[in-house]
């Protein structure tokens, strides 16, 4: 039996599939939305291979720094966690925390000055 469009039923089903499909294809997710808006209003910088070699070896000397602060300061909670001063234990953990801190704004804000002379 054929419907008004000289379809049969089943035909009708394949052709109700094929545009629910075509539609999910053509649908955004919230995430490709936000990213076609910030690309819009920030546009992503071009970086060059030396760059990126630039940026790759600012991560690992400032993970070099933070691993000789963590081991030195480590050390000397140690030494005076055994001693049992624990006031000196939490104030050396306290500036281990705020020394990583340091560390990671120094680097955020040498990439983002490595960046700019990329615009």
């Amino acid at each position: 039996m054929n419907g008004r469009d000289g379809r049969s039923p089943s035909q009708n089903k394949i052709r109700a599939a094929d545009t629910a499909t075509l539609s999910n294809q053509n649908m955004k997710t919230a995430y490709e939305l936000a990213m076609e808006r910030l690309s819009k209003t920030a546009p992503a910088v071009k970086l060059t291979g030396a760059q990126k070699r630039q940026l790759a070896e600012l991560d690992s000397k400032y993970a070099a720094k933070v691993a000789e602060r963590e081991m030195a300061l480590k050390d000397e909670i140690a030494k005076a966690g055994t001693a049992g001063d624990f006031e000196k234990v939490e104030k050396l953990q306290e500036q281990l925390v705020n020394e990583r801190k340091k560390l990671q704004a120094e680097l955020e804000d040498k990439k983002e000055q490595l960046r700019r002379a990329a615009q």
